[in-house]
């Protein structure tokens, strides 16, 4: 829908409110979403749980977001995409400043629980709105850099978290880091601009279900669909147990280095809205699997047993992973003629689900194999994703998608 005449152009101020708006509500939105990972231990102490009861705490969250993110599709159709997305952010933000204040386990899980069914008013409808309202030229950057906003929102909300609760408590923590968050929200609700190119459409749930099952008649959308499912639960279940092996001799890191681990985000910060550009110009069929397969070789770089060597392989699968996950997400964005929102939504499904399964299926692994059964699961949904990644360049691209041409030399 991006043939209009209100399309938001590079270099215009529309364009850079809008990214600035962007980057920002990803970061909210993921700095809440796992800003209490680090804090499961302490959580657990606090309240005397068991470790798996305290990781109620995210699993909740992200369980809830999953499930959620079809119905504010819907909601999104009926509301308007920006309305969804400043109450989705201002009521993210107020739960999260409640959330230091929580007097016991209980409260502290129903605040979490809300808070999944706020977080995915914006991660459901972004890509919708990126896809309806920028200039194809423009989508690949705004995308890369919406992603990229979310890195840097999980790894702050991770290292800020972590940091400051054994500085002065998690509790206070908590507080600093939601006032950043409400501060960011209220730049995005000032900056974000209003749509132009979407049409608020007042469908029935029957319908909804309908749109659903028409995503799955695209040649190239189930693919990308499991390629969500099978990136993430990579990246995840590397990310999980990375750690556990770290921990161990012959490493034996401690806790606050094996933390900083974290600050390699950064790069799947800039990979993503660098690999958005080279999609434009060259074509997501060639850059995409080419970017799952940089991914599958740092994984299984971690199988060498020394920690710069470790450290290096989970640069390089970061790298690989956000600037993959990246161009999938515009991918879906654009092939989804009808029901574009309904289309996001179930790839954002798969991808929290992904999350949610292989990262499990890993820990068994890590109980019976070691760091070789978090390879076999987490370098097994790699190499799969990758054959999902060559199979795609042999998808027929729509008439929108034809890749953009070079510039001339020189110029």
């Amino acid at each position: 829908m991006t043939n209009g005449t209100q399309i938001i152009r590079r270099g215009t101020p529309a364009f850079v409110r809008a990214n600035i708006a962007f980057f920002l509500s990803a970061f909210a939105i993921f700095a809440s979403l796992y800003s209490v990972q680090p804090l499961l231990p302490i959580l657990a102490a606090e309240f005397g749980l068991d470790a798996g009861t305290s990781s109620l705490a995210l699993s909740s969250t992200t369980a809830t977001l999953a499930l959620a993110l079809l119905l504010a599709s819907w909601v999104s159709d009926r509301l308007g995409r920006r309305t969804l997305m400043v109450w989705a952010i201002l009521l993210t933000a107020a739960l999260g400043l409640v959330l230091p204040f929580a007097p016991n386990w209980s409260a502290l899980l129903i605040i979490r629980t809300l808070m999944g069914l706020t977080l995915s008013g914006l991660p459901a409808v972004a890509m919708v709105y990126l896809a309806e309202e920028m200039d194809p030229e423009a989508l690949g950057f705004s995308m890369g850099l919406y992603i990229g906003g979310t890195a840097i929102g999980g790894m702050a909300g991770r290292l800020l978290s972590g940091i400051l609760a054994d500085l002065i408590g998690w509790r206070p923590a908590l507080m600093v880091l939601g006032a950043a968050i409400a501060l960011a929200a209220l730049v995005v609700v000032l900056l974000l601009p209003a749509p132009h190119n979407s049409r608020r459409s007042r469908i029935a749930l029957r319908e909804l279900a309908a749109l659903v099952r028409l995503q799955f008649r695209d040649p190239g959308l189930p693919w990308l669909f499991a390629s969500a499912f099978l990136l993430m639960g990579s990246f995840v279940t590397l990310y999980n147990y990375v750690g556990f092996r770290l921990a161990l001799p012959p490493f034996a890191l401690s806790h606050a280095a094996i933390s900083a681990i974290f600050v390699v985000y950064l790069l799947g910060s800039f990979s993503s809205a660098w690999a958005g550009g080279l999609a434009q110009r060259l074509g997501r069929r060639r850059v995409y699997w080419t970017l799952v397969l940089v991914m599958t070789l740092g994984v299984f770089l971690t199988l060498v047993p020394s920690t710069p060597v470790i450290i290096l392989g989970l640069a390089i699968a970061t790298t690989g992973y956000f600037a993959a996950h990246g161009i999938a997400s515009a991918w879906v964005a654009r092939r989804a003629s009808v029901g574009r929102a309904q289309a996001s939504a179930i790839y954002l499904f798969s991808y929290y689900l992904g999350s949610s399964v292989l990262g499990t299926l890993g820990g068994y692994a890590w109980v019976a194999w070691d760091w070789n059964g978090v390879l076999l699961v987490s370098g097994g949904a790699a190499a799969a994703a990758l054959f999902v990644g060559l199979h795609l360049t042999r998808l027929a691209p729509l008439p929108s998608e034809q890749p953009v041409p070079a510039a001339p030399s020189g110029a």
